[in-house]
C-alpha cells in the first residue's frame, strides 16, 4: 500500500486526456464553457488559498468562525471514532478544526490537487498521529475511488464537503452529487456541508471581483494550464475577468470574456472567438436553507440539524442518510 510514512498515499488522478477532452468539448459548445475543477493545479490552489484571505471574501472567515463556535455540537452529531472523508481538503485549516473536534477513527482526505493534497495531509498527520490518515488524488465527482473507500474499510462514514463547492454545480448536478454521496455515506452514514446562503447581490459581487485582482488572476489560470499542459496558445492578455450575480437562478457567474477577435489552437484544434464572446467558467449557486433541505431530501437525507453565523451569510448542515 503507498505510503509515505505519516499516511497512506493513492494517486488515481484523471489521465491528461480527461482534460483535453473536457476542454475540447467545452470550448466546442454553442455557449463556451470550462469546468471550474480544472482552477485548481498547484499555482490554481494557491491562488484560491489567496482569495481565502481577502477581505472581500466573506466566506471562508465565516465558515471558519461557525466552526470554531459549534465545535462541540458538530461533534455531538457527528460522534467519535467515525469515517471521516473529504471531499476537496484545500489548505486543511477547517479540516484541522473538524478532526479535533469529532477525533474519527480514520480520515480520507480526496482531492484533484495533488501538491496542496500532500501539503495538507502531511500537516494534519503532524498534528494527529494517532488517526489513521490517507491522501487519495482523485476527481470526487466520479467514482474512482469508491473501491479504495471499501478497501479502506472502517466504521460508519461521515462526509464532509466544506466551503461552499456545492455551489459550483447545477442545481440538477447537486442533487445527483448528493445522490451519490448518499450512497457513498451508506447505511446509518452522514455528511457535513457548508452552502453559501443568499444574501445582498452587492456582498457577493464585491467576493468575486475583489480590487486586488486576485480571483481574476485565479480565473485566468485555467487558459495559462490549457496553454503549460495541452500546448494552447491563449493571449491571456486578450481575456478579462467577468462576475456578476444572477438573481432569475440565484447564482453568480464567473467568465472569460474576449477581447477582441481572435483564435486559439489546441492540440491541433482551432477555436473562434467574437468580440465580447465568453468562457463560461464557474458557476456559484446561492441557496436559502430551505432550498437546500429540499435539495439534500431529494437525494436522500434527511437534514438533521444546520448552523448559520448571526449575519446568516453561510450554514453548516448535518444530513443524515435516510433510510
Amino acid at each position: 500500500m503507498p505510503s509515505s510514512g505519516r499516511y497512506e498515499y493513492h494517486d488515481l488522478k484523471p489521465a491528461a486526456a480527461s482534460f483535453l477532452d473536457d476542454v475540447i468539448a467545452g470550448l466546442s459548445a454553442p455557449c463556451k464553457a470550462l469546468p471550474p475543477k480544472y482552477f485548481y493545479d498547484a499555482r490554481g490552489s494557491r491562488l484560491f488559498e489567496e482569495i481565502c484571505a481577502l477581505p472581500e471574501y466573506y466566506l471562508t472567515r465565516t465558515e471558519i468562525a461557525l466552526v470554531e463556535a459549534r465545535a462541540g455540537e458538530i461533534a455531538a452529531r457527528v460522534g467519535s471514532g467515525t469515517t471521516l472523508i473529504e471531499y476537496g481538503i484545500g489548505s486543511g485549516r477547517k479540516t484541522a478544526l473538524v478532526i479535533g473536534a469529532t477525533r474519527p477513527h480514520t480520515f480520507v482526505a480526496i482531492d484533484i490537487s495533488a501538491e496542496q493534497l500532500r501539503e495538507a495531509v502531511g500537516t494534519l498527520a503532524s498534528q494527529f498521529p494517532d488517526v489513521r490518515l490517507a491522501a487519495v488524488c482523485a476527481d470526487y465527482t466520479k467514482t474512482a475511488h469508491a473501491p479504495l473507500l471499501e478497501a479502506l474499510g472502517g466504521s460508519r462514514r461521515t462526509l464532509y464537503f466544506p466551503g461552499s463547492t456545492i455551489g459550483n454545480f447545477t442545481v440538477d448536478e447537486a442533487r445527483d452529487f448528493l445522490r451519490n454521496a448518499r450512497s457513498v455515506a451508506g447505511a446509518g452514514g452522514a455528511m457535513l456541508i457548508g452552502v453559501d446562503l443568499k444574501k445582498d447581490p452587492r456582498m457577493l459581487h464585491a467576493a468575486y471581483n475583489d480590487a486586488q485582482g486576485v480571483t481574476a488572476a485565479f480565473n485566468l489560470n485555467v487558459l495559462r494550464r490549457i496553454n503549460s499542459e495541452l500546448g494552447g496558445n491563449f493571449d491571456l492578455d486578450a481575456f478579462a475577468h467577468r462576475a456578476f450575480y444572477d438573481p432569475a437562478h440565484g447564482r453568480i457567474e464567473m467568465h472569460l470574456e474576449s477581447a477582441r477577435a481572435q483564435q486559439v489552437t489546441i492540440a491541433g484544434r482551432r477555436f473562434a472567438f467574437a468580440p465580447g464572446e465568453t468562457i463560461h467558467t464557474e458557476s456559484s449557486y446561492k441557496y436559502s436553507v430551505e432550498e437546500f433541505q429540499s435539495l439534500a431530501r431529494e437525494a436522500g437525507f434527511a437534514p438533521a440539524h444546520y448552523w448559520s453565523d448571526a449575519q446568516d451569510l453561510f450554514s453548516i448542515h448535518y444530513l443524515t442518510a435516510a433510510a
